[in-house]
C-alpha cells in the first residue's frame, strides 16, 4: 500500500480506489476511539489487514437489498389493502407533484404503503444484521459489518444500527451521501452504532 500525491492511502491490491486499509482489533483493555486509517496496510487482530468499503459499492449493495424488499412490501401492501379495503390511487401519468399532495394530505393508502415498505426494510435490515452481519447485497458484494474491535456487531449496536437507517434518509439521506466524505468511509448509522462496512 502506498501514499498518493494528495497523501491518501491506497488499496494495496488494487481494488475499489475508495476503499482505505485499517487497523482494527485494538486490546479491549486498551482506550480507543474505534478503527484507525493507516499510512501503510496494517494487521488486524487476526493477522489480515482490514480495509473500509467505498461510498460506491455500499450503494450497489443497498440498491441489492433495495431490489429484494420493494417486490416483498408490494405484495404485503396490496395484501393489507384487499384485506382493508384501502387502495393506492392507478398511478398512470400522475406527476410527482400529485403524490406528493397525497402524502401531504396523509392519504391513509400511501401512508399504509409507506410504513410497510419501511417496516418490511427494517425488520429485513434487523434480522441478517443480527444472524449474519451483513444483508444480502453486503454478501454478494463481499462485505460485512464489524465493531470497533473487529468482532460482529452486537444485538445492541445492530438495532442501533437498523434506526440509524432512518436517521440517514431522514436527514435527505445526507447521512448515506456522508459516506462518500468521510476519512472512514462512515454513515450516520455507522457513527450512531460505532461500526464499519469493510471487505469480508
Amino acid at each position: 500500500m502506498r501514499d498518493d500525491a494528495h497523501g491518501a492511502p491506497e488499496a494495496a491490491d488494487g481494488g475499489d480506489a475508495t476503499e482505505r486499509a485499517i487497523l482494527p482489533a485494538l486490546p479491549r483493555t486498551e482506550p480507543s476511539t474505534g478503527l484507525r486509517t493507516g499510512r501503510t496496510a496494517q494487521p488486524s487482530r487476526d493477522g489480515g489487514t482490514v480495509y473500509v468499503v467505498g461510498f460506491w459499492k455500499r450503494l450497489g449493495a443497498g440498491l441489492i437489498d433495495l431490489a429484494i424488499v420493494t417486490p416483498l412490501a408490494m405484495l404485503l401492501t396490496w395484501i393489507a389493502g384487499a384485506i382493508g379495503g384501502v387502495h393506492l390511487p392507478p398511478s398512470g401519468s400522475r406527476n410527482f407533484d400529485y403524490w406528493l399532495d397525497l402524502l401531504l394530505g396523509t392519504e391513509p393508502a400511501l401512508l399504509m404503503a409507506i410504513g410497510l415498505f419501511t417496516a418490511v426494510g427494517m425488520i429485513y435490515l434487523l434480522v441478517f444484521h443480527i444472524t449474519t452481519a451483513r444483508t444480502m447485497g453486503m454478501r454478494i458484494l463481499g462485505m460485512k459489518v464489524i465493531d470497533a474491535y473487529g468482532d460482529p456487531p452486537t444485538n445492541a449496536r445492530c438495532v442501533v444500527r437498523t434506526l440509524g437507517y432512518l436517521a440517514s434518509g431522514a436527514t435527505m439521506f445526507l447521512g448515506f451521501l456522508w459516506i462518500g466524505f468521510d476519512r472512514e468511509k462512515r454513515g450516520l448509522h455507522d457513527w450512531l452504532a460505532g461500526t464499519y462496512v469493510v471487505r469480508g
